[in-house]
């Protein structure tokens, strides 16, 4: 019997993988380095190209903003897919970096990232294990409620 793969576990979750979005501006989506992989900061567009707008903390509540950050983190794998060809040759997620547009008194700024985190750890396993920072932004392109970039090592 074979390993689930992170295509496997995404079904096992009900996810599929988005369109990887195009760049927004003057910036790669991806940069493949040697074994490094880094993507670009990504937002929660949904399969339509819908975006999660508003401030957390205001608009937008934890619980709400989790489901925006793990929606992130399927962009993200996005990019992975179209920069590696296969999900399978992730190594090791290495570092998150999760901003959150919030209200200056929201505090719960980890909680948000989490849902990026959690995803990564159910698709890759161990391997999705990684070292993160989780911040607070008085503002975010075009409104978001989260950005979240993220570097991976490719075997």
């Amino acid at each position: 019997m074979s390993a689930m793969t992170p295509y496997d576990r995404l079904a096992k979750l009900g996810l599929t993988l988005p369109k990887a979005m195009p760049a927004q501006a003057n910036y790669l989506p991806f940069l493949l380095r040697g074994s490094q992989l880094h993507i670009s900061g990504q937002g929660p567009f949904d399969a339509d190209g819908q975006l999660r707008i508003g401030k957390v903390g205001r608009d937008r509540n934890v619980e709400q903003a989790y489901d925006d950050a793990r929606l992130t983190g399927l962009n993200l794998l996005a990019q992975v897919q179209a920069a590696i060809g296969d999900l399978g040759r992730v190594a090791h997620v290495i570092k998150v970096f999760g901003m959150v547009n919030a209200t200056d008194d929201f505090k719960d700024h980890p909680k948000v990232i989490n849902g990026c985190s959690d995803l990564f750890v159910a698709v890759f396993g161990d391997a999705g294990g990684h070292t993160r920072s989780a911040v607070g932004m008085g503002s975010l392109p075009m409104g978001i409620s989260v950005e979240i970039e993220a570097s991976f090592e490719i075997a």
